[in-house]
């Protein structure tokens, strides 16, 4: 699969910082909401954008490596939770009920067979192998999954979308990636997840270590990464924020998990990154490591470590905010207001990031 993401639409962004300096207010003074529009006119490639059709995705899988007790919950949580998902019972599908956004919950690889009809059916297989016994998957079944993703994204019609997961155990496949490609500690990359005691931490930390060590995932291939110490819900992941930025769709990272699988797909294709839009900080501390290799910040704290895409809607609710003020809000002009009062501090903006350079 070869993907080809342009660049930003710089003219576009050029027009909208000439808007957010025309509009009635201090430069700058509605700090990442004037970021955010001016992202946005880069994406499509106009000044004035709505955010109406908001779509998120929720990739589903299990995960071999649960067998080593590395989460407090049951592998049966997985099921459970993908077909509530459907019916707005999980908290992230509350919020895209309350704020009006469409879902797909699409299983890649539960570990059951689900009669839900509204769960997509895209299973892979029964779930990942456990990852200190050998491979999670073959890496033609990594590519699979990214393609999955890839695809699903790119028949998604939406002016903006959510990547989110559902899968026990995720948290410590996305930590064991996530310490190959940035070659870090594990110690460093590792959280308790869904929240475990000491001591299956410090199992849970010894299992990411020995995987590693097992499989010995080459650093620099990505897709050999995701097949030897991934899963199949991170890898649809990595395709669906690939796919999503190709077509030129502003793209919002969830929680950890979702972060891992946008860096994945930001170390595949580094054009990708401009499309991608973080959500909340995650509670994982493995969150800000994934953050600072992409130079990307999370839009809003609240200590959510719940994951399934919880952040997404959110952040849609943000990023409408962000389109009212661009296209809604009075100019100096129309508001009747002489803003020669700003020069000076227009100069010494101008002189801050002149110097900058």
């Amino acid at each position: 699969m070869i993907v080809s993401v342009a660049p930003l639409d710089e003219f576009a962004m050029a027009a909208a910082r000439e808007r957010q300096a025309q509009l009635a207010k201090p430069p700058g003074s509605l700090g990442r909401l004037e970021e955010l529009s001016i992202q946005l006119a880069g994406i499509t490639g106009k000044v004035h954008n709505k955010i109406e059709k908001k779509h998120l995705l929720v990739f589903a899988a299990d995960n071999g490596v649960v067998e080593e007790g590395v989460s407090s919950a049951p592998q049966s949580v997985t099921l459970m939770q993908t077909i509530n998902l459907t019916r707005h019972k999980t908290g992230a599908s509350t919020l895209c009920k309350h704020f009006g956004c469409e879902i797909t919950v699409c299983d890649v690889g539960v570990k059951a067979d689900i009669k839900e009809p509204k769960v997509l059916n895209k299973k892979i297989a029964y779930g990942t192998q456990n990852i200190v016994k050998g491979p999670a998957m073959t890496r033609a079944q990594a590519e699979q999954a990214v393609l999955i993703g890839y695809e699903l994204a790119k028949a998604t019609d939406a002016d903006v979308i959510g990547i989110g997961e559902m899968g026990i155990g995720n948290t410590t496949t996305s930590s064991a990636v996530l310490s190959v490609l940035l070659d870090a500690d594990v110690d460093a990359v590792t959280g308790r997840g869904g929240g475990i005691t000491d001591q299956s931490f410090l199992k849970k930390k010894q299992v990411i270590k020995d995987a590693i060590a097992i499989n010995n995932p080459n650093k620099n291939d990505v897709i050999d990464i995701l097949a030897k110490v991934g899963g199949f819900d991170i890898a649809a992941m990595c395709g669906a924020f690939l796919g999503c930025a190709e077509k030129r769709c502003p793209v919002v990272i969830d929680g950890f998990i979702s972060a891992v699988a946008a860096l994945c797909a930001y170390k595949l294709c580094p054009n990708s990154v401009q499309y991608f839009i973080p959500s909340h900080a995650s509670y994982e501390i493995g969150y800000k490591l994934a953050m600072d290799a992409m130079n990307l910040q999370p839009m809003f704290l609240l200590g959510m470590r719940l994951g399934e895409g919880s952040g997404c809607p959110l952040a849609f609710e943000i990023l409408e905010a962000a389109c009212a003020i661009i296209n809604d809000m009075a100019t100096f002009d129309q508001a009747g207001i002489d803003d020669g009062y700003l020069d000076e501090i227009r100069e010494g903006d101008k002189f801050t990031v002149e110097g900058a350079k």
